[in-house]
């Protein structure tokens, strides 16, 4: 299977109904963080990867929610 490009990420966990699970990825050693209803849901690096039609992406898994104040 070919390599992709290390611009993109899956992201794996989270609340249902998040509408993407490949995003750009970020600089390495920082998180992704996803604006989704009124918060941001955080992803971490791991040492996985996962197989997709466009290649081998790295996996980001999730670790909590921060909510924004209105």
């Amino acid at each position: 299977m070919a390599t992709a490009d290390a611009e993109k990420c899956v992201l794996q966990g989270g609340p249902e109904g998040l509408p993407e699970h490949i995003v750009p990825a970020p600089v390495p050693g920082e998180e992704v963080k996803v604006p989704f209803r009124g918060g941001y849901e955080h992803f971490r690096a791991t040492s996985r990867q996962w197989d997709t039609p466009g290649g081998r992406l790295p996996v980001y898994e999730w670790t909590g929610r921060t909510e924004v104040a209105e």
